[in-house]
């Protein structure tokens, strides 16, 4: 009976001793459980965050491109309307009856006097023609021919009809007129790019029979 006896307390013993390993092993399982899934909860917390950044960055730059894009149609009405502005002076300057365009030219004497129109660049009160068709001249790299229309006549290289380019010279009351030739219309009528022209530039049909004489830029 002693013997069943301590075979007894044996057994007992073992199986506390083998509850109290199992208990030990399981707590920390338990806990290594919570610390992975309290890792991985920290993990994708600032991927999230992060992705929300990302999102106020995209759209932070997209209102970026947007005020970009604002800014550039900004700048594009601006040059539109300083070109309807420019388009307005000149068929104001152009308005009278025998106003014409003599075409597109790359001939420089014409290019310049053509960025006057509608304008008065000398700052004289009247008779400028001729100081108009100077500073022209002399703004292209030419020598000045002085403020007389008539003085034209004796400048430069004489031609025996209008061309571009060329320097007509006409008979006026008072002293005459001139200006540079930028086209021909079909009735062989020279087109005219001129000072004093009704107070202003202009570019004007001028009738054939009042030309005394066309003459090519010297120097």
């Amino acid at each position: 009976m002693a013997v069943k006896s301590r075979r007894a307390t044996a057994l007992l013993c073992s199986a506390a001793v083998a509850t109290l390993a199992t208990a030990a092993v399981a707590r920390p399982v338990h806990h290594n459980r919570h610390h992975v899934a309290a890792t991985a909860q920290a993990a994708v917390q600032p991927q999230t965050a992060g992705a929300d950044r990302d999102v106020r960055y995209s759209f932070n730059a997209t209102q970026g491109v947007a005020a970009d894009g604002g800014q550039s149609v900004g700048r594009s009405r601006r040059h539109d309307r300083r070109s309807i502005d420019i388009a307005e002076a000149r068929a104001q300057a152009q308005s009278h009856s025998n106003s014409a365009f003599g075409g597109v030219t790359s001939d420089s004497l014409v290019s310049e006097a053509r960025k006057y129109i509608g304008t008065n660049p000398t700052g004289r009160a009247s008779l400028w023609c001729g100081a108009f068709m100077d500073m022209v001249l002399k703004r292209t790299g030419h020598n000045g021919g002085g403020n007389l229309a008539r003085a034209y006549s004796h400048y430069g290289q004489r031609v025996s009809g209008p061309q571009v380019g060329a320097i007509a010279v006409m008979g006026r009351h008072g002293g005459g007129h001139v200006g540079v030739v930028s086209g021909i219309d079909p009735n062989g009528n020279p087109i005219i790019v001129s000072g004093n022209h009704n107070h202003t530039v202009a570019e004007s049909v001028y009738p054939a029979g009042r030309i005394s004489a066309y003459v090519l830029p010297g120097g």
